[in-house]
């Protein structure tokens, strides 16, 4: 397994504006590699130099042993593309759009009949563009983006718009691309998306990437708490208080919160006490480390 990408020192400015400032990482092959961040961190303009759409002001990008910029044709056959905004031919069906595409690379239009059958189009193949969902054009933006089986795929918030269920099928379709040696590079703002797809991670804010690890090793970095609820009527609230192992008690209309750095203590003093009605386990997730990094205020 060899490394297929390396980022050292990116910098890219608008202004007085550091989109990205000194970014740095390595992707292997096969590896399937999550950028995060809220709005504005930099994650769109670092995919955007790392694809070639963009130059950066300083700093080096090695992509499959060579440089995207300037514009690099050789590269193209080898990646795929979703970017966060995407444009299709005017007047063109979703089949006529695909075959397209697959024409472009020299791939059989049947090829593209297979990818809106895996991204759940099929039914919508005679169907104009103008006329898609906003969802259903992302599912279309992804399959355009692999009917020619690229060595590495770079998506830009591939779930946006889509509903839970599309979201989950989509999943399925995007963790067989790394299972089958391809190499997945992401923005996601879904951190379950993140935590269930990616081997790691970079968390990015203000064009600095604040944390880089797998997902489950950044969640066991943050001391954060437990925290285990039952049903009010399982459990008196001066109980709670006095029960051992608890950190702070939170009552609310339908639960108590025992917030602990040792739940199994925690556990067992409630079972002793037959307090176990609507009981639920909480541990920190990745959304937990995020917050924790970038804060909780509102981005434009």
């Amino acid at each position: 397994m060899g490394e297929i990408l390396s980022v050292n020192e990116v910098r890219k400015s608008y202004g007085r504006l550091r989109a990205v400032d000194g970014v740095s990482f390595s992707v292997q092959q096969g590896e399937f590699f999550g950028i995060l961040g809220p709005n504005g961190a930099g994650k769109t303009t670092t995919l955007e130099i790392i694809e070639g759409l963009r130059a950066a002001d300083s700093g080096d990008v090695s992509l499959l042993g060579t440089s995207p910029w300037p514009r690099n044709s050789a590269l193209l056959p080898r990646i795929g593309v979703q970017l966060q905004a995407s444009a299709f031919f005017e007047m063109l069906t979703a089949r006529e759009q695909i075959r397209t595409f697959a024409a472009l690379y020299g791939v059989p239009g049947a090829t593209g009949d297979d990818w809106l059958e895996r991204v759940g189009l099929t039914d919508k193949a005679d169907t104009r563009t103008e006329q898609l969902s906003g969802g259903q054009l992302q599912r279309l933006s992804i399959a355009c983006a692999l009917v020619h089986e690229p060595e590495v795929v770079f998506l830009d918030e591939p779930t946006a718009a889509l509903d839970p269920q599309a979201r989950r099928n989509l999943w399925d379709l995007l963790s067989g691309l790394s299972t089958h040696g391809r190499t997945v590079v992401l923005t996601t703002h879904y951190m379950d998306e993140a935590e269930a797809l990616c081997d790691r991670v970079a968390i990015m804010d203000h064009g600095k990437i604040l944390q880089l690890d797998a997902p489950a090793a950044l969640v066991r970095g943050l001391d954060a708490a437990v925290l285990i609820s039952v049903e009010p009527a399982a459990l008196d609230g001066a109980d709670a208080n006095r029960l051992p192992g608890v950190d702070s008690v939170e009552r609310t209309e339908t639960s108590i919160v025992l917030a602990t750095r040792d739940p199994s203590t925690v556990l067992a003093a409630l079972a002793e006490k037959k307090a176990l009605a609507g009981l639920q386990v909480r541990g920190a997730t990745l959304e937990d480390v995020f917050l924790e990094l970038t804060g909780r205020e509102y981005r434009a």
